[in-house]
């Protein structure tokens, strides 16, 4: 069912607006990620391992320096994390190819299967959103939120669609 249609006002820079947009964020955010993380805790998992998952997931033999930036964490946080994910064999660590001080992160089949599981639930109320809200909002959407991301950071962006 799609939700009344309530255009931005033309004052959208004004508080009341600024503020709306952050509860909307808040709450579409937290309701969006509720049914991920009762998976995620049927498996003793949390967001970290999530968000680890599903960028190793988008690229196979992702390097853990490429990781860390991607996630913004410390390197001792993701140290846990993909140890963790490792022991419970959800992915595995490979020597890299050119440079063997370098660590390739990929997806076990079990670890795939469980992203995928995550990333359905995720997709099926993202594309529900979507349709309610329609092309045009989606594009402004993105639009929105790839503006909160720094300039110096969208080449990132970038790349996760497959860009050079």
């Amino acid at each position: 069912m799609a939700l009344p249609q309530s255009p931005a006002s033309p004052l959208f820079l004004r508080e009341a607006e600024i503020r709306r947009g952050i509860e909307l964020m808040h709450f579409g955010h937290g309701r969006l990620f509720e049914a991920v993380d009762r998976r995620l805790e049927d498996e003793g998992l949390g967001r970290a391992h999530h968000r680890t998952l599903y960028f190793i997931a988008r690229q196979p033999d992702l390097s853990v320096s490429r990781l860390l930036a991607l996630l913004g964490i410390t390197k001792q946080s993701l140290g846990r994390v993909v140890t963790e994910l490792a022991a419970r064999e959800l992915i595995e660590t490979r020597v890299g190819r050119d440079d063997r001080r370098q660590r390739l992160l990929r997806l076990t089949p079990t670890g795939a299967a469980l992203e995928s599981e995550l990333f359905e639930i995720l997709r099926a109320r993202m594309s529900a959103a979507y349709v309610d809200a329609g092309p045009a909002a989606v594009a402004g959407f993105w639009l929105v939120l790839e503006g909160l991301v720094p300039p110096e950071e969208r080449p990132m962006l970038h790349k996760l669609r497959g860009g050079a």
